[in-house]
This record gives C-alpha cells, structure tokens and sequence, in this order.
C-alpha cells in the first residue's frame, strides 16, 4: 500500500446535501483505495475491504474493516500502515456522522505520525480534522486546524494540499459569511490546483466561487463562474467526481433560474445537458448510486417545468437504480419526488404510498441526512422536514374524506389517518430534538414514555401543524381524537406569531391584544365546539416551529385570556413526555442561583428571596453565589437523588445547543454539561421531578432557540421543567415560583393548575397585571 496523493472527495451525505439546498462545499485530504474483493484474512487485504465497502455506502462494513486492519497494522509493528488505515477508518466514522469517533481515529493517527516524523502525512491529518470540525459544525477548531494544516503544507511546499485546504477554508468562510474571504480562498485554491494538474478540485474552487457569488446575489457572476467549471470539467475523464461536479452545476442552473429569467430557457437547456452527461458518464463507469442522482435530479427539473410523466419516469430510473446499491439516502429522496409528482398527476392513493416509503428511507438514514447539516448553514427541518409535511397533508386530506357527519361517531373511519399524520409529524419533532442537542438523549427519552391519551380524562391535548395553505388542529380527547382545518397558511401565521412575541415583551403598552385575539381566532376559537361539555381544565400544546416562541396562556377571546379558563401546559412532543405524576412525598430540593453580578451579566436581588421561599417550604440544599460554582453543582448532584432542581440564574437559549447556557457563579452550565451533570436522573428508578430555570431567555423569532427551550427537560432527563421565554421582572419572578410551589405542596393539584393559579395570583396584583409578566413562564413535558 502506497501513501496516497491529495484529491476531490464526496461521500453519499454529500450529495444528499446538495440535493437538498445544503452545504457540499468542503472537502476531504484522501479517499478510499480502489482494490479487488476478496476473502480478508490479512491486514492488507481488510484494508481493501473496507476501501470497496465505503465506495459502496456500506460505512459500517467499511468502519469494521479498516479498524479490523488497523489492529493487524499495530500488532506486526507497522506504523505508517496503521495511521493510513486509522486516516480511512475516520473517513467511515465522518460518513456516518459520528464526529467524536472520527476525531479520535484521526488523533491517534496525528500521534502515530509524529512519531514516524511523516511530516506530509502529519500535516494531511491535520487537514482532516479541520474537515471534520467544518462538517461537524465546530468552526472555531475548523479554523484552528485549517490554518494549522495550511502553515504546514505551505511549509512542505505542498502544492496539492494547500489547495485543498484553502477550499475548506473559503467554504468555512462563506458558513461565516464572510465572502470575500471565501472568495480570495477559492481563488487561491483554483490557481494552485492548476498548477498541481489537479482539475477536478479546480473544478470545485471554481463551483464555490460561483456558489459564494449567489451568496451576495451576484448571479451572473456567478453563471460565468459555473459555466468555467463546466469547460474544465470536459477535459476530464469519466470518474465519480466529474458526474459528481455536472450534477452540482446542473442543480445549480436550475436553482438560478428563478433569479435570471431572461435566461431561463439557456439555463433549463443548460441544466438539461449536465444531468444528462452525468447520467452518461454514471453508465460508462458503472455506478448506479451516482447514476440515481443524475437521473432524479433530471426528474426534478422535469417536475418543475409540469412535465409529470416524463419527471415520474426519470424519478422512477432513479429511485430503480438507488434500490441496486441499497442507498436509502437518496431512496428517500426519490420517493418524495415520485409523491409529489403522482400527487400533481391526480394520483393520492399511489403518491400517498410513495411518501410512505420516503419518511421510511428517511428515518432509517437519519444520521447520514443530519450530517448533510452539520455546518449550520440549514437545519434537519429545514432540508427534510418537508417530505413529513407532505404526508402528513395528504392523510389528512384523506381524513377529511373519511369523516361522516351521517354517521353517530363521525370520525371513527377518519382517526387512523389522523393518527398517522400526527405520528408523521411527531418523527419529525423527535428528529429536530435530535439535531439541536446533537445526541440521543431523545430516544433515551422515547423509550420510557406511553400515550397521552389515556393519562388524563381532565386535559385535552392540542397538536397544530403548520401547512402552506392551512392550520390543522388535531385534538386528543378522552373520547377520542378530532380534526379542525383553519383556512390560514404557515406564513401569515408566523408573520401574526413574530409581532405578538414582540408586542408582548413590550410591558407598557397593550399594543400586544389584538394579535393576542387573532391568535386565539385560529388556535381555539375553532376548539370551542369541540371542548364545550367535556370537563377539561388543562390544554396541553404540542406546539410547531414559530408556535413553540409564544405562551399560549396569553392568547385572548376578547374578554379574558386562555389562562383564566385552562391551565396550560406545553410539551415538545408526545412521545417525548413521562406522564407518571410528580411524586410528593420525601421531597429533595436543590436551589441553586445567583443574585450577584458575575461575568458580565446583571445582579438578581431577588433570587436570595426566591430560593428562601423553596428552602422554607421543601427545605434541602441552597447553592448561592459562591456556593454555585460548577465543582459544587456536580458534587450535589452526584450525591442526592434530588426530587426538585430549581436554578434561578441567567440562561440563554440559542439556535445553536453549544452556544445555550445556564449561569454559574465560576463559569457556564452548557446543555452538554447539563446532560453530565443532571441527565444522570434518567437513568435512576425515580428521576428529576421538575427542573425550574427561573431567569431563561430565547430570542424572539428564534424557533430553533425555543425548540432547546422547550427540550431542556428532555436534556435533563426530568419528567418537567418550568422555564421561561424571556427575561422577566426579578421580583415578579419570585412572586409567582413561590406561589406555584406553595400550590405544589397540595397533592391533588397537578403541576399545571399549580402554574395557573400562580400566573392567576400575580395578575391580581395592578404592578403584573401586563402578559409581560406572568405569561412567558412555560411548564414544558409532564403537567400531572
């Protein structure tokens, strides 16, 4: 085995990125080893294996081979050949998402390196842990390692390989949005490629110069740029990377289209002859996998010129060929595809069956599709999400065929489809939390809980979804589930949700009512008929996307708002929430917070106040100012099997899980840290009650900030949390987490009357008598 030279790069992720509008502008330092299959009794030969595997998509047999290798490389003393196969067996972990397994191999690999004094090899290693951060969505030690590797191939005089960091680097910069940084890098990346006779990454500097041009609306500049590329590209040879690289400029005509119209036929033909080529060039080399995505893409095009049955036949080819090679990442894709377009041709039943399959080929390559999204420029939903919209909307046409006003129980025929648009749905909200908290602590999370219908004959459970066209509201009653459709689409209902969230934060005005009312016109005035004679006195929400930034105990009918008629309860999902009750006997409590200024943030005289009350009524463990340093919570917690946790401190929830912190006296509690710390409850017979963070803030109009809001509990490994969606009065706090723990110690009262009753008590007062005050305090999973 040879140590390889430095060339372009993709992975299936990669074009599922592209296809998807994602990012596939970074690059790798090495790829696999082609080699003749064969029985793996040797080092040499496990290494081929796992070369032919990658190619394939088969990560995990790649993953089990190259590690296998490894082994064989240490325990004969081969030291080169074992960091090659490490450097490759990182490249398997990459694919599938698994950054810290990846980030490890490459580590061990860097030392091995070190050791031998292979400064090339050292310096390429260096390159890969910088992709692997970029990808990972890490960009402080992106950049760190990036520049690292371009300091040491520069001082090796390594052409090939500054090229390729340059790349990522220009790809890092345009993430930041500093592109004209990202422009100078790809620049620099194209010239020295030239000069390394390195065409196909001249290529890809040329494709993201054109893409960092559409970042900043330069779209002719930017057509010039791909069409340079494409003139390159036909000097190569038919190869994985120039059907990679036509397929990217053909997506990329297309997606200019819109922005150029008077170029729209030269760029459809454009597009046209690129995929085309691509498929062509997918047959000469005999790849199916790569064929599937020129075929589909040319499908795509067909479907948005109205060309259905030529779009189905292409869709089909493709969705033929990507069933050759098992690759359900573009499986999904395709079958989506085939729905919409079986959907347009007047065809429900059939398309209903495609977008069946495709949420299950997306399901089953989650973290493959996450890592399509790992550089921050898109979300999981954002890229995927609409395929489960797209079936749960058909189901629920199809429910609203099935119901029968005639009949004595009108929705019995309609509820399993209702059902399985809520469920849709509900893998959708599960895939998010994943993808915020980068982890598994969902499923952990999933595999304790059991339905909500039956928890409670005293609280209805509302589950909005978002439509283009319309809101459909799905209520879970004790006698069963109804559908209500409101005629408003997901973005007049967003617009209405960001002027309230404002409007409501504004604590001197009543500038807030009348979206208050248009909230509650779309959310529950449809509901009164359905809710009318059942004895309900707690509404739980399973609010989505911009829903999850409002309270909804401060939507208003006119004359009071929801609270004074329903307690309120919000959870991120329904198979994410624990519906065992609060047990009140032998409570612990820990209290923890800060009234000091520390680290820049204000002082909260109150928090003494607030934690005293919690003392006075539970009693337990106080943590204040100095005592809540991180060494001293983690004791705490490690030691006592806590009922309560309440944190009055500052918190910020972002979009980002690693940037969202709680405030401790020495330094910040991030999610991460949360999870060491407090998530150890999960796994106890009893775990965390209740977890109260008394002083969060989330930006207003940040869904995703509010989505780690709603899924701190989760994180915590707490049946609930009590938490807010902004920053609030310190006194104002106190006053109402006093009062909602006194109504605690009553047992017959579930946590969210408990809630209410507090939010009630405070309004009374003429000083909090403003939504400003009482409404952000959000009671998020079990309200029993």
């Amino acid at each position: 085995m040879t140590f390889m030279n430095h060339r372009l790069t993709f992975v299936a992720s990669g074009l599922v990125a592209l296809l998807l509008g994602g990012p596939a502008g970074s690059i790798r330092a090495a790829d696999p080893i082609p080699a003749d299959p064969g029985v793996p009794v040797s080092a040499e030969q496990h290494f081929q294996q796992g070369s032919l595997a990658y190619q394939r998509g088969a990560f995990d047999q790649a993953v089990a081979s190259w590690t296998r290798a490894a082994d064989l490389y240490g325990e004969a003393g081969n030291g080169s050949e074992r960091a090659e196969s490490l450097v490759r067996l990182a490249e398997a972990y990459h694919a599938l998402a698994q950054y810290r397994s990846a980030a490890q191999s490459l580590e061990s690999a860097q030392r091995l390196a070190a050791q031998l004094g292979d400064r090339t090899r050292e310096a390429r290693i260096v390159a890969d842990l910088g992709h692997l951060y970029l990808a990972a969505g890490q960009e402080e030690e992106a950049a760190r390692y990036l520049s690292d590797a371009l300091r040491l191939s520069r001082a090796l005089n390594n052409v090939g390989l500054s090229a390729v960091v340059l790349n990522n680097l220009g790809t890092l910069a345009g993430v930041q949005k500093r592109h004209t940084d990202a422009l100078a890098a790809f620049s620099e990346s194209f010239t020295l490629a030239k000069a390394d006779r390195n065409q196909a990454l001249a290529v890809r500097a040329l494709m993201n110069t054109a893409t960092a041009f559409v970042q900043e609306t330069g779209y002719r500049d930017a057509k010039m740029q791909f069409d340079r590329a494409l003139e390159y590209l036909q000097k190569l040879d038919p190869s994985y990377d120039k059907a990679f690289a036509l397929i990217t400029i053909g997506l990329a005509y297309h997606r200019l289209s819109p922005h150029l119209p008077n170029m729209h036929a030269d760029l459809m033909e454009r597009a046209h002859r690129a995929f085309t080529e691509a498929g062509s060039v997918a047959e000469a080399i005999g790849d199916p996998r790569i064929g599937s995505y020129a075929w589909g893409a040319l499908g795509g095009l067909y479907e948005t010129e109205e060309r259905y049955p030529e779009a189905l036949n292409l869709t089909r080819q493709a969705i033929f060929l990507a069933q050759q090679v098992v690759a359900p990442e573009s499986l999904f894709r395709w079958h989506w595809q085939a729905g919409r377009v079986l959907q347009k041709m007047g065809k429900p039943d059939e398309a209903l069956d495609a977008l069946r399959r495709a949420v299950y080929a997306a399901e089953s390559v989650r973290p493959e599709l996450a890592m399509a999204y790992g550089s921050g420029t898109a979300s999981f939903r954002e890229g995927v999400g609409g395929v489960y919209f797209d079936l749960a909307d058909l189901l629920l046409q199809r429910a609203a065929t099935m119901a029968d006003p005639a009949q004595a129980e009108p929705y019995l025929q309609a509820e399993p489809y209702l059902k399985e648009a809520r469920d849709t749905v509900e893998l959708l909200k599960v895939a998010e939390l994943r993808d915020y908290f980068h982890d598994d602590c969902v499923d952990a999370a999933r595999s304790q809980v059991t339905g909500l219908e039956a928890v409670s004959q005293t609280a209805a459970v509302v589950y909005p979804i978002l439509l283009q066209d319309r809101l459909e509201l799905l209520v879970s009653l004790p006698s069963g589930m109804r559908r209500v459709a409101v005629p408003v689409g997901a973005e007049r209902i967003t617009q209405e949700v960001r002027t309230l969230r404002i409007r409501l934060e504004k604590r001197t005005t009543v500038e807030y009512l009348p979206h208050a009312q248009q909230m509650y016109d779309w959310l529950m005035r449809p509901l009164e008929p359905v809710l009318a004679g059942s004895p309900i006195d707690t509404l739980v929400f399973v609010p989505d996307g911009p829903l999850r930034t409002i309270p909804m105990a401060a939507l208003h009918d006119g004359k009071v708002f929801l609270i004074n008629k329903y307690a309120v309860a919000t959870t991120p999902g329904l198979t994410l929430t624990d519906p065992r009750a609060l047990t009140r006997e032998h409570i612990q409590v820990l209290s923890a917070g800060l009234s000091q200024r520390v680290q820049g943030f204000p002082s909260l005289p109150n928090v003494p106040e607030e934690l005293a009350a919690v003392r006075g009524l539970y009693g337990g463990t106080v943590l204040l100012n100095q005592d809540f340093v991180t060494s001293r919570f983690e004791k705490e917690v490690k030691a006592h099997p806590f009922s309560i946790m309440h944190i009055a401190t500052h918190g910020q929830f972002e979009s980002d899980s690693r940037k969202t912190f709680l405030l401790t006296f020495d330094s910040k509690l991030t999610m991460d840290r949360l999870d060491a710390y407090v998530g150890l409850f999960r796994f106890r017979d009893q775990p965390l009650g209740l977890l109260t963070l008394s002083a969060c803030k989330t930006a207003a109009g940040d869904d995703r900030a509010a989505l780690g809001l709603a899924g701190v509990a989760i994180r915590a490994g707490a049946r609930s949390a009590l938490a807010t969606l902004w920053f609030i009065n310190d006194q104002a706090s106190t006053e109402l987490v006093s009062e909602f723990y006194r109504q605690l110690k009553d047992g017959s009262v579930s946590k969210a009357v408990a809630l209410q009753r507090a939010q009630l008590k405070l309004m009374q007062d003429p000083i909090y008598q403003h939504p400003a005050y009482w409404s952000p305090f959000l009671l998020l999973n079990n309200w029993l």
